[in-house]
């Protein structure tokens, strides 16, 4: 139903207007070409439903980190015993990394390097924790603790909980207590250079910075998860996209410090279904651009949600002096329960001490639908495009929006930005300009991915 009314809107517009609305309509086309972003592949989905390790007929190779010399009891460290079972697990075909449940494993930073056998499955029944002292923690792996890298048709499952102690780590962080040096502090659990990857059922929680980290990845499906930390925790993203494609995230419920999920550069064709956030910053792409750096986010879908009580909905945030692109995104049926911002394209974001200085580029912002969004906000914006005037924000799409505030008015903000509406909007978006400026910057934009960082993800506090 929301297609037809859709298209008959189009129509309706190009007759009016002429033949230079079909470019509008191809955009709004391509637009909807997004519900069919999925990671596809023969090979993939027949990994994915090999028998579960406990099956009879599941040929499995138990390797349990406890007959590594695991203790198990949270007190001892356990890390070599992890590390020893996983040199024999990764070389062994058809193997499971099994940490049984009902212990305590007490692991400081490791990195789990691949590639390995065929099939692996990576089976968390039990509870991991880190240290919680920051000054012991290693030197060499300041921005990591459970890394794992190079792998390929690997699966995580369990019911088991990763706990990343990271309560010291945010009292020292520069956002609580200014005095405090800024730096940067661990990754729960990193996927980083792999490909045909399944996370499932497992928990992650107070984590030390961010949550989860997937990074230079590809064809990852992420289902099931529950991520947790305090909603004052500082820099705790739930789950970080980075230099990633083909990444579905379904049926998580996440509440942190920072964003629930966050897109950053180099990341494309990224599905996002019945997911809960709250509390946090919201659903965010970005930021992007920051230092004049180029940041590339497209084919990006967030079909089902619910926000309660967060600072954002779905955001999208770039700093000044920034270049490349955020283009064919869709925000898809997600209520909203008191939240701040509920709609928010920020192309000013400054997350700095300092006042950021105005600048002419910026990260072009174009071909973002939000359809069938509900609920409420806190504030008075319940919509708000603040987008540069040098690269204005373009292609726009509004369709089924019911936003009020709990007590009182809500309203729409647009600077520099175009795009239109249609069924119901409201606030009523009429501020959005029509196409009447053409953005020399989305023609000649350079289509070229640019080549994530060599380095490990880094979550800058400020």
């Amino acid at each position: 139903m929301d297609r037809i009314l859709l298209i008959s809107f189009l129509f309706l517009l190009i007759a009016a207007n002429g033949a230079a609305e079909y470019s509008i309509y191809n955009d709004i086309k391509m637009l909807e070409g997004l519900e069919e972003i999925d990671v596809e592949g023969t090979e993939m989905e027949e990994f994915f439903d090999i028998p579960g390790w406990t099956s009879q007929h599941g040929g499995k190779v138990l390797v349990n980190v406890d007959a590594f010399g695991a203790v198990g009891d949270g007190i001892a460290d356990d890390t070599q015993a992890f590390q020893d079972a996983w040199d024999k697990a990764c070389s062994t075909a058809k193997s499971v990394f099994l940490v049984p449940q009902g212990r305590e494993y007490l692991i400081n930073a490791i990195r789990f390097i691949g590639p390995c056998a065929d099939k692996l499955i990576i089976q968390i029944d039990g509870k991991i924790r880190a240290p919680d002292e920051p000054k012991n923690w290693d030197p060499k792996n300041p921005r990591i603790w459970l890394d794992f890298s190079k792998l390929d048709r690997v699966s995580f499952q369990g019911n088991g909980i990763i706990d990343g102690s990271g309560n010291k780590w945010w009292d020292a962080s520069c956002k609580r207590n200014k005095s405090n040096p800024c730096i940067s502090a661990p990754t729960a659990l990193t996927i980083d250079s792999s490909s045909s990857v399944r996370v499932r059922g497992l928990t992650i929680q107070n984590s030390q910075q961010m949550h989860f980290v997937i990074s230079r990845s590809e064809s990852v499906r992420i289902s099931d998860m529950v991520i947790s930390s305090p909603g004052n925790s500082p820099n705790t993203d739930g789950i970080h996209l980075t230099g990633s494609t083909n990444v579905v995230v379904q049926n998580c419920k996440i509440g942190t410090g920072d964003d629930c999920i966050s897109i950053v550069n180099a990341t494309s064709n990224i599905k996002m279904k019945n997911i809960y956030c709250g509390p946090g910053h919201g659903i965010s792409i970005g930021s992007l651009g920051k230092d004049n750096s180029t940041g590339i986010v497209s084919n990006v879908v967030l079909d089902t949600a619910f926000l309660r009580e967060t600072t954002n909905g779905v955001r999208i945030k770039t700093w000044q002096g920034g270049s490349g692109y955020v283009r064919s995104v869709r925000f898809d049926n997600v209520r909203m329960e008191d939240v701040k911002n509920p709609i928010i394209i920020d192309q000013f974001y400054c997350d700095s001490p300092k006042t950021c200085k105005n600048q002419t580029s910026a990260v072009q912002i174009s071909q973002i639908m939000y359809r069938n969004i509900s609920g409420t906000t806190t504030s008075e914006k319940a919509m708000q495009f603040a987008c540069s005037d040098t690269v204005p924000c373009s292609n726009i799409v509004l369709g089924n929006i019911d936003l009020e505030k709990t007590d009182g008015t809500a309203e729409t903000y647009c600077h520099s930005a175009q795009g239109f509406g249609y069924g119901v909007v409201r606030p009523s978006a009429d501020c959005l300009q029509s196409s009447d400026k053409d953005c020399d910057s989305c023609r000649t934009q350079d289509a070229r991915l640019i080549k994530p960082s060599t380095e490990g993800p880094l979550h800058t506090e400020l």
